[in-house]
């Protein structure tokens, strides 16, 4: 297992240098299935303290038992929710409901240490050689905040220019916010703003997928980063299948008919 090195980024060149980035996504709450996915070599593991089952205890156990840089969607844009993840050993944060130059600015500061930012020093991995790590925590960790309303769309300009490292749009709530369906005219041309204002700026944009030729197809758009699996998707999926299958295949022997001998 490999544990963050703030000297040794994996994740923020990669972004920087606009190499596609496909991340598996855990809700589940589970350390093991992290383990396992990351037998198979992902980009990235996002871990989802905002919609997922994750604790501090587990996040932390989590993040442990990954081999590929972990990426944490926070509860919220609070500095205390930015700084668990962080100290549990993040190589970065996904910060939701973003919805102004102000807020991304504030989220980057969170992330980063005086007199950079406000990140208060703690956390049970950082103090293992905190002077070494708070010397190149800074320039490592990965602040990326989430457009997912209306109202984040319009400050999309405002958002990329905050000194985050990137963008990632909430397609799912998005399209709530709108009042439209995603894939929708009005939500494609939401994306599609981002996006804009993410390359004017220069910074990457990710986006929301639910399957992983969907998060290809992204990647061809000009999306930085996508998700290639999800957790309970991937597990629901070969759930069902492996079900059909033994329902359809499984066919109890025939009955052997015991030969009469005529005798009474």
């Amino acid at each position: 297992m490999t544990l963050f090195d703030p000297a040794a980024p994996r994740l923020k060149p990669r972004l920087a240098a606009g190499e596609p980035t496909g991340v598996a996504w855990f809700t589940l709450g589970s350390a093991t299935l992290i383990e396992i996915a990351s037998r198979h070599g992902p980009d990235a593991i996002v871990i989802d303290m905002q919609h997922g089952l994750f604790d501090r205890v587990s996040l932390e156990a989590a993040i442990g038992a990954s081999r590929a840089p972990v990426l944490v969607r926070t509860r919220d844009a609070v500095p205390a929710s930015i700084g668990e993840a962080l100290d549990a050993g993040a190589e970065g944060v996904i910060v939701p409901l973003v919805e102004s130059g102000e807020a991304a600015a504030a989220v980057a500061a969170a992330c980063r240490y005086p007199p950079s930012g406000n990140r208060s020093g703690g956390g049970i991995r950082p103090l293992a050689n905190f002077a070494a790590h708070a010397g190149s925590a800074n320039a490592g960790i990965v602040a990326g905040v989430m457009i997912e309303t209306a109202a984040g769309v319009e400050a999309a300009d405002a958002i990329a220019a905050s000194g985050v490292d990137f963008v990632f749009i909430g397609t799912g709530d998005l399209a709530l916010s709108l009042g439209t369906a995603p894939g929708s005219e009005a939500h494609q041309a939401a994306c599609a703003r981002i996006l804009k204002a993410c390359r004017a700026k220069k910074i990457p944009c990710g986006v929301f997928a639910m399957s992983a030729e969907a998060a290809a197809g992204r990647i061809g758009e000009g999306y930085a980063l996508s998700v290639a699996t999800i957790d309970l998707d991937a597990y629901e999926s070969a759930t069902r299948t492996a079900l059909a299958t033994f329902r359809d295949t499984a066919k109890p022997p025939r009955r052997r008919t015991a030969k009469r001998s005529g005798k009474r």
